[in-house]
């Protein structure tokens, strides 16, 4: 075989393997729920706050336990995905202290403004906002020490490549905790049923398979959610 003919084959194959990886990439990339975010696109974030912060509210109600949980020390730094009216952005800045660092993720400039506003009045200048976009958390590789995403993951369009996004962010070994809302047949609210796509078992195998190990799953103070926490392991499952 002549090294023109050589050259022809070894690069249709290097194609070949291409296209394969690119046609995994491809069915990754697709949205699993078109339009879920086009709320948070123009949201009036003063309802927001009436609608996110009040008793009555689950993870509100019990926020400090979830705070708990996180297991956070001074001097952490960790990022807050889906931070919306920045409740539980305010509450991670005093759990790690002002030698720490929050970053507040979110996909609204809405949010992002209103989150500014409250970190500076307050004094909280370990908050930093980040604007992320659908695919992807926008943070630096190796940048947290650990990933809290409350009644959110269920807004992730692209569940993998997000999940991809977060675990380059974290640091090794860095933790994800993830609440969300119970959904369950029979059991779980209208509401649930038709706004969750997807039940626990779904939802922690995705994280699974984006390079995480489930350390425990905490539900004795929810009636309607759950909390998971992950551990970051350098190889990811594969799919």
């Amino acid at each position: 075989m002549s090294r023109s003919w050589k050259w022809v084959v070894t690069c249709s194959l290097g194609s070949a393997v291409l296209l394969g990886l690119n046609s995994v990439g491809s069915a990754q990339e697709e949205s699993v729920r078109p339009g879920i975010n086009d709320s948070f696109e123009n949201p009036d974030v003063g309802q927001y706050v009436e609608r996110f912060e009040r008793e009555g509210r689950e993870v509100y109600d019990q926020r400090e336990k979830i705070i708990e949980a996180c297991g956070l020390k001074p001097g952490m730094a960790v990022a807050d995905i889906g931070a919306g009216t920045g409740l539980f952005t305010r509450l991670l800045a005093e759990a790690v202290g002002s030698e720490g660092k929050v970053f507040a993720v979110d996909i609204s400039d809405e949010f992002i403004e209103h989150i500014d506003k409250a970190a500076k009045a307050e004094g909280l200048t370990q908050i930093e906002t980040v604007l992320c976009q659908a695919d992807s958390v926008n943070l630096e590789p190796a940048s947290v020490d650990v990933v809290f995403i409350c009644d959110t993951y269920h807004h992730f369009e692209f569940p993998y490549k997000t999940m991809s996004s977060i675990h380059r962010a974290l640091k090794p070994g860095g933790r994800v905790i993830l609440v969300e809302f119970a959904r369950v047949e029979g059991q779980s609210s209208d509401w649930i049923l038709g706004h969750v796509r997807a039940g626990e078992e779904v939802f922690t195998n995705e994280v699974l398979e984006t390079g995480f190990e489930k350390i425990d799953v905490l539900k004795e103070f929810f009636e309607e959610s759950y909390l998971v926490r992950f551990k970051r392991v350098e190889t990811p499952t594969p799919r």
